[in-house]
């Protein structure tokens, strides 16, 4: 038994997470619904993920601050921004260009009596003003990413403050140390955790394509073909944009396959976030930027959400027979922009985005029933995208950070 723990625990986690998928998806199509019954093996390891996510973004934040000179936050943040508004809107045109080309759902009709709640869309001012909380504490108990960053960001500046004082210099090294020290410490369970994370992925695959069954994965079949070959241009313009700045794909790819895969499984980008942060690690990518812009990633920045929302736009006005206008796909663009900072990193947020955009431009709300019966399968693949896009985003930044981060934030 040692033995086999060993081999195990020495074996590569890349072949261990797609043995995992594997044997689930053989699974999921033996038992069936029966499946259903690990279920508590898939819910543990979303739990562990989010167990991780306070500490993680907060520690690395805080150390990453002080690491970098103050006034590059501001530059890099800027950067992050434009960054995540451009490949958000970018993303939504190919959506649109791929739609367009292919036009999914061309012939099928819609049962007008099928309807579907569907949450409201919180809105880009409320996700704004979520950014500083009214309470430190609610921002950490409710997971409220965006108030937890500026939370890390206000006391990693303050800290720094302090070991720059002379007054409080010492005081404010201590308190340094000891979050660099929980920081590390932080790390050290998350590799605890990588161990567990085959079983999890095995859980819920299996139980997916249980619930699912390979009705679904045939039915409608031409939308997520569709869907996953815009998905696949996206990551042709990412591999563009690391080439253009001299990243390896080697190297990138190696790391950021992990959080990547574990992404496509859980469907989310915000559970998936202490792996994608310990991916940023790996690639000895600037703490100070990664501990900033991955989290907010996982909040604003949905690329592959964002070619969710286009292709079924396309999909939906197909079925009606009402092709899009010039105008509509002007519309998508802007709106879909923006539902994409609106709406949250967790499972079933796109179908929010979806409903957000199709009552904008008219589209029939009766598709999105229909398109909720292929969620989990498009959810998969867009989240995967959503995980690649932040991941590639601070790569990219950070070389061209890499003249400004040869000065330290602070000198002893």
């Amino acid at each position: 038994m040692k033995r086999m723990w060993k081999k195990y625990v020495e074996s590569s986690l890349i072949l261990k997470i797609s043995l995992a998928l594997v044997l689930g998806v053989i699974a999921g199509l033996i038992f069936g619904k029966d499946a259903a019954i690990l279920t508590p093996f898939g819910d543990l390891l979303l739990r562990l993920l989010k167990f991780m996510i306070i500490p993680l973004v907060t520690f690395t934040l805080i150390v990453g601050v002080n690491q970098t000179k103050i006034g590059n936050l501001g530059r890099m943040g800027g950067k992050v921004f434009l960054y995540y508004v451009i490949t958000s809107a970018l993303a939504i045109i190919v959506g649109i260009t791929i739609g367009s080309l292919f036009e999914p759902g061309t012939g099928m009709t819609i049962d007008t009596n099928e309807k579907i709640e569907v949450p409201e869309n919180p809105g880009v001012m409320s996700v704004l003003l979520s950014i500083v909380p009214d309470n430190i504490f609610t921002a950490f108990t409710e997971l409220n990413l965006l108030g937890i960053v500026f939370t890390a960001l206000v006391f990693g500046i303050a800290i720094s403050a302090l070991r720059s004082s002379e007054k409080w210099g010492e005081t404010g090294e201590l308190v340094y140390n000891v979050i660099e020290g929980l920081n590390e410490a932080t790390f050290k369970i998350m590799q605890a955790i990588l161990l567990y994370i085959p079983i999890g992925i095995f859980a819920i695959i299996a139980k997916t394509v249980g619930n699912q069954g390979v009705e679904t994965l045939t039915s409608l079949g031409n939308m997520v073909l569709v869907l996953y070959v815009a998905l696949l241009v996206q990551v042709a313009v990412y591999i563009l944009f690391m080439l253009f700045t001299k990243v390896s794909l080697k190297d990138f790819f190696t790391h950021a396959r992990t959080p990547i895969l574990t992404a496509f499984v859980t469907q989310s980008s915000s559970g998936t976030l202490p792996l994608t942060l310990d991916a940023a690690k790996k690639l000895n990518l600037n703490k100070g930027l990664y501990g900033f812009s991955l989290p907010f990633g996982a909040t604003v920045n949905m690329d592959g959400a964002a070619i969710r929302i286009a292709i079924s736009a396309v999909f939906a006005a197909n079925i009606i027979g009402d092709p899009l206008t010039f105008t509509d796909m002007l519309q998508i663009v802007i709106v879909g922009t923006l539902a994409t900072i609106g709406t949250a990193g967790v499972p079933g947020a796109g179908i929010i985005m979806i409903a957000t955009v199709f009552a904008q431009v008219g589209l029939p709300m009766e598709a999105v029933a229909i398109l909720t019966a292929i969620d989990a399968l498009v959810g998969m693949g867009a989240t995967a995208l959503n995980v690649t896009g932040d991941l590639v985003a601070t790569t990219v930044i950070n070389e061209t950070e890499k003249k400004h981060q040869a000065e330290p934030a602070y000198q002893e």
